[in-house]
């Protein structure tokens, strides 16, 4: 497993929330190996509540009666997760995910189901319970389905080895554990006690830490814990939320590097929310879509996509498929925010980067409302020589260069590969 770029794959949230079904996984599994993985995109992960037997809708099932085994674990719905039956788990799943050549993933929540606490089941290796490990204060605002575990308890490591345990043995590549990032340092012990068990289970996974914000005072925790870890709340197609997005990225370009990945969540494209519409489209315009393409590329956050992959339009299918634009998020080193600043009465970023095979990768950002040309120097990037290049998202030529002229619309970017 390459740990030492973003990972890139796709996530059910967006288009199914608590309700995806094994049927629509093995469907969008199947369009990523036939379309999409030479690309680059190989992760497959089934997001929340998919222990709830009936779950219908994007919104999660409160208080719902979830499947579990006798050792307090969670395991699969056999009624949405048909293969699942007979104890198997997601094993089945995750075989044929990886029949496919790709990778598996779930969604879990931080600490023991409430249920198990209630009728304080049993803990594999353990002669303690459910009930003795919780820490029935800790919980989760916007979920019913969990107690904290309380890392001091006898018992807790054990609940935490066991669950990591049953996922190696199901086969999972990548854990996306939610009620987390943003809850230190209330629960510090608790991700770290979850981390250890996760990198002792004889499995290598990928750990995505949930919801954001983040806690910047906290960087070195999660590089030291995680794999990625959300910079922001849920995020969705709303120009408002892209446009903050600028200053999360600014303020955590630093700790991006070699397995660790400040996140800027999923990216709503295509077809999404398909519980409110089935043909319900992103409210993203390309121009937008390409500006996000563009910062989570170059300050190389994990690239997961949220639409339904099976109705994947043209447009939305060149967009992540530009090689050039993929392999700068690969590439990057040292990203940055160069400047932001009013140019022709609009607001206008730059952003630069090293090139892993040498050059510097340059990105333009018109995040004003009309369109707007511009013209800088290359000495603002620091570049004085004359340098040729390209444009990553039209392929333009740039020839003996020491400036750079672009036009772009309203909220719209471009990016550019230039050598000396």
């Amino acid at each position: 497993m390459d740990k030492l770029t973003p990972p890139m794959g796709w996530n059910s949230w967006d288009c199914y929330g608590a309700a995806v079904t094994e049927d629509i996984v093995r469907a969008n599994a199947e369009y990523m190996a036939k379309n999409l993985k030479q690309y680059g995109w190989e992760y497959v992960v089934v997001d929340i509540q998919w222990s709830a037997p009936n779950a219908k809708t994007h919104e999660y099932e409160p208080f719902t009666e979830l499947c579990m085994d006798e050792y307090s674990r969670l395991i699969p719905a056999p009624e949405r997760f048909p293969s699942s039956a007979g104890g198997k788990g997601f094993a089945p799943l995750a075989e044929y995910v990886h029949s496919l050549g790709l990778k598996f993933g779930i969604h879990i929540m931080r600490g023991i189901p409430r249920q198990a606490v209630h009728r304080n089941t049993a803990i594999l290796g353990s002669k303690h319970t459910a009930r003795e490990v919780a820490k029935t204060a800790s919980i989760c605002a916007w979920n019913t389905d969990m107690y904290g575990v309380n890392p001091e308890k006898e018992g807790a490591k054990e609940y935490y080895e066991s669950i990591f345990k049953l996922y190696a043995e199901w086969g999972v590549d990548f854990i996306k554990c939610d009620d987390i990032a943003r809850e230190l340092p209330h629960e510090e012990q608790e991700l770290i006690l979850l981390s250890d068990a996760l990198k002792n289970c004889g499995r290598d996974m990928i750990l995505s830490l949930s919801p954001g914000p983040a806690l910047p005072e906290k960087a070195e925790l999660y590089k030291q814990t995680a794999n990625m870890w959300r910079i922001t709340d849920d995020f969705w197609d709303e120009w408002n939320l892209l446009y903050a997005m600028f200053e999360r990225c600014e303020r955590w370009a630093g700790h991006c590097g070699a397995g660790h990945w400040p996140d800027a969540d999923m990216l709503p494209v295509g077809a999404i929310k398909q519980d409110y519409s089935p043909d319900n489209r992103t409210a993203f315009s390309f121009d937008e879509e390409k500006t996000m393409m563009t910062l989570w590329s170059i300050f190389r956050s994990p690239l997961m996509i949220g639409a339904e992959m099976t109705k994947l339009d043209d447009e939305t299918f060149k967009l992540l498929t530009n090689k050039d634009i993929i392999a700068m998020n690969k590439k990057a080193r040292h990203s940055h925010q160069v400047w932001r600043k009013e140019i022709n009465g609009v607001e206008m970023i730059l952003w630069v980067a090293v090139c892993d095979d040498g050059g510097w990768y340059v990105a333009v950002f018109n995040a004003g409302e009309k369109d707007n040309e511009i013209t800088f120097p290359l000495t603002d990037l620091e570049i004085y020589d004359s340098v040729s290049g390209r444009d990553l998202w039209t392929g333009e030529k740039v020839s003996n260069a020491q400036k750079l002229t672009v036009n772009l619309p309203a909220h719209g970017a471009t990016a550019f590969l230039l050598n000396s």
